[in-house]
């Protein structure tokens, strides 16, 4: 049996701070530009408020990209582009620079953290910051054995929720959350259709590399199969990230709630991070409230997702690379939202608007020329 109380993250998930978003809500209509003009980017400024319990709202002024790596034995199946094991050779692309996610967070100057849950590698050939909170090396075959034991789940979980406080404690004011991993979304695919209650062909997307229709025609078997395994588990969500996720997905949920504990707001990066959002909120139901989606990929097994938590993507872009580069994109447009809210002056009040002269019959009026 685990000794992690997951029912103990429903009392201390608090929603953020309703009054002081009332309370952005009423200075945005002081504004001179009329609310509702700015779109979107009014509601994230008014949600960004609440959030931080700050009217005017604070700038982003430290964002973090935090990604965690792992290995899944269901890529032996085919079912990924990318050959089985091969997520390390992703994370030192990342590291050197050469990750769509590292050319925009150079762009943006956002730090990136990889954190390695069950890459398929020795971890000597890592930095040890990265390897550090590793559970295992990769992960069981999902759609025949379990992804991890659930002392493995349970460490993977807590190593996710210690990785929320050292970023809180260090003074990130919002994460970017994403997934560096090969095979991750069949195991993500799994968790969506099974929270959902749907079938395997429902959530089986393409991939990050668009892969064809016979790896389609895998990846939706495995999922099936895997489906099976999971349905019996759904009432222990730490057995269910047992079963059928994997030490990245574990750790991505601790993560998540931990940052809702701890009011750090996180956006959500692809299917991946938004599977393990659906499972976190199954354990938490305020937890939503603290994440933005931060785009629509067209995996299918994130829109269901985003949907069951009613949380609409801020940009259509179609990104399906992962590794938290979609995220990284809407990044500015939160930072813009912040800026219009705390920044746009206010209308002039009443008393403080010039009076008009008085025209009386005895007004002298400016003869003609």
């Amino acid at each position: 049996m685990s000794s992690l109380n997951l029912d103990d993250f429903t009392d201390l998930i608090e929603r953020p701070d309703g009054g002081i978003r009332r309370d952005a809500e009423a200075r945005r209509e002081r504004q001179i530009v009329p609310p509702g003009s700015l779109g979107r980017l009014d509601d994230l400024g008014e949600w960004l408020a609440a959030a931080q319990s700050a009217v005017p709202v604070r700038p982003v002024e430290r964002p973090r990209v935090v990604l965690f790596a792992g290995d899944h034995g269901v890529a032996e199946l085919g079912v990924s582009a990318r050959p089985a094991g091969g997520a390390g050779e992703l994370v030192r692309e990342v590291l050197e620079g050469g990750r769509p996610v590292s050319v925009l967070a150079r762009r943006l100057g956002v730090p990136v953290r990889i954190v390695d849950m069950g890459l398929d590698c020795d971890p000597e050939a890592l930095p040890e910051d990265v390897v550090r909170h590793r559970v295992r090396r990769s992960s069981g075959r999902i759609d025949v054995e379990d992804a991890l034991t659930l002392e493995e789940a349970e460490a993977a979980f807590r190593a996710g929720v210690a990785v929320a406080d050292e970023e809180a404690d260090s003074g990130t004011d919002l994460v970017v959350l994403g997934d560096v991993s090969v095979g991750g979304t069949t195991a993500a695919g799994v968790l969506v259709a099974a929270l959902c209650g749907v079938d395997a062909s429902v959530v089986t997307g393409r991939g990050g590399l668009a892969i064809d229709d016979l790896a389609w025609m895998r990846k939706c078997a495995a999922i099936r199969d895997a489906l099976r395994r999971a349905r019996p588990v759904l009432g222990d969500q730490l057995q269910l990230l047992a079963t059928v996720g994997g030490a990245d997905l574990a750790a991505m949920t601790g993560f998540l709630l931990q940052s809702a504990v701890r009011k750090l707001p996180v956006v959500l990066d692809g299917v991946v991070t938004a599977a393990c959002a659906l499972v976190a909120q199954r354990i938490a139901f305020r937890a939503p409230d603290w994440w933005l989606a931060a785009h629509d990929s067209g995996e299918p097994g994130q829109a269901k997702a985003l949907d069951r938590m009613a949380l609409e993507p801020l940009l259509t872009q179609g990104v399906r690379v992962g590794e938290g580069a979609g995220g990284l994109l809407a990044l500015p447009l939160v930072q813009a939202a912040a800026a219009l809210a705390a920044e746009l002056p206010e209308k002039p009040k009443e008393s403080e608007r010039p009076e008009k002269p008085e025209v009386t019959e005895d007004s002298e009026v400016p003869a003609e020329e």
